[in-house]
């Protein structure tokens, strides 16, 4: 099936085109008639299938080709590193049309972002913070919206933002269409959705196997050492076949620091974490999601929400919290058809919490296989080749300090010899 199949005019189907975009997923195939016949409805899928289109999409076809200015479609994301990505990628399906998209989030200046209100956007994308901050200034008028999406519902439900985001439907029309898009149903969600919603169609494309992991991830897990893990890793990032990695820490200081020892042993890698500047953050996912660097060593808090098709590996250079944490950092890798390979290491003291995990998920791998950097197994199991150590080719020299010179004791000149006290003896007469 082509998007052409669906209803979708020929200008935005060539935009789609020209990244490669050229089918439907099962959640855009199934959402986006429902949407186009302007109903309200309810997607369940998981991160990465393909979700901002299933709605994006519509919002075009409704807006047309050259709308009037003002705000008319609305997509509220819970974090500010979804709303820049779901903001590029409407940006590229509507990139034949006279339609501007602005993405209003926390952690950056007011101004510019009202500049993309007062010149007119029709799609606003934004967190619900800022939307409603700006809402309150009276800079963001809500009151002509048309359309309403909440994406990643059940993140909002997780970060607390369901307050927030029951502010933003009272200042929508009552009359307005909503889509809610969310990988889980929580109570708290299907109230939302029954309180907000006019009989909405439940569409749910999630696997079979929901809550287990995907038969497209190879799954390895070992137990590490801190004292090796860092050349562990290195060893991995030298697989065959390895492209896109995202590596995953539990504090913002492991983050920092695993990425410098990274780029010091000459990998292209970047950190993503919260002690970072909003700037440098974007920086950093714009770097890693055009290819520029291809290693992203985050927290999990940071990473939330980051949608990247072609990433081969996932690390966990750290257990994650629980078996939700473990599905949630591993499903990065393995879209799209790919198959990707995820790797977790376990400290001693995460035995426990390993245990708890691999029972959750039936894992069957209740004692991880003790692992170092020579461990035969893991060149075989990651097909890393033979010889391979920590270091690339493009690791900066070492600085090889110059030897200090010996000090010299300092001999006093004559001149600057003190006197010596002389004892006279005199002999009596």
């Amino acid at each position: 099936m082509k998007f052409s199949d669906l209803g979708i005019a020929p200008d935005v189907v060539l935009a789609l085109e020209s990244k490669g975009i050229t089918s439907p997923f099962p959640i855009q195939e199934q959402a986006i008639p429902v949407a186009m016949a302007g109903q309200d409805l309810i997607g369940q899928a998981k991160t990465g299938t393909g979700k901002t289109l299933g709605f994006g999409l519509p919002i075009l076809e409704r807006l047309g080709t050259d709308p009037a200015l003002g705000a008319k479609a609305l997509v509220v994301v819970p974090t500010r590193e979804l709303a820049i990505q779901v903001a590029e990628d409407l940006v590229l399906a509507c990139s034949n049309r006279q339609i501007q998209v602005a993405v209003i989030y926390g952690g950056k200046a007011y101004e510019g972002q009202i500049a993309q209100i007062e010149a007119g956007a029709q799609l606003i994308v934004g967190t619900p913070g800022r939307l409603i901050d700006l809402h309150n200034q009276k800079k963001l008028d809500l009151g002509k919206i048309e359309v309403m999406v909440l994406d990643e519902a059940d993140k909002m439900l997780d970060l607390g933002f369901l307050p927030d985001v029951e502010k933003l439907f009272s200042y929508t029309p009552a009359d307005r269409q909503t889509m809610l898009f969310s990988a889980t149903m929580p109570g708290a969600i299907v109230s939302l959705a029954r309180k907000y919603q006019n009989k909405p169609v439940h569409i749910r494309v999630n696997d079979p196997d929901e809550g287990h992991t995907k038969a497209a991830i190879k799954q390895f897990i070992y137990r590490a050492h801190s004292m090796d893990k860092d050349e562990v890793v290195a060893r991995i990032l030298q697989a065959t076949g390895r492209g896109k990695t995202v590596i995953f820490t539990r504090t913002k200081r492991q983050a920092g620091n695993l990425a410098e020892e990274l780029i010091q042993r000459g990998f292209s890698a970047t950190a993503l974490h919260g002690d970072m500047s909003q700037e440098a953050r974007e920086r950093s996912m714009a770097n890693f999601r055009s290819g520029k660097k291809e290693i992203l060593v985050a927290t999990e808090v940071a990473a939330r929400g980051i949608d990247v098709d072609d990433v081969t590996h996932v690390i966990n250079y750290t257990v994650p919290e629980d078996e939700h944490a473990y599905l949630h950092r591993i499903g990065r890798t393995g879209r799209a058809g790919r198959l990707g390979i995820a790797v977790t290491f376990v400290d001693w003291e995460d035995l426990t919490r390993w245990g708890n995990i691999n029972q959750a998920l039936e894992l069957g791998v209740p004692e991880p296989v003790e692992t170092y950097s020579s461990s035969e197994h893991l060149y075989t199991d990651l097909d890393i080749p033979a010889g391979t150590k920590g270091r690339t080719g493009n690791a900066p020299a070492k600085k090889v300090e110059p030897k200090a010179k010996p000090k010299q004791e300092k001999t006093a000149k004559p001149s600057d010899r003190k006197p010596r006290n002389r004892v006279r003896v005199y002999k009596k007469d």
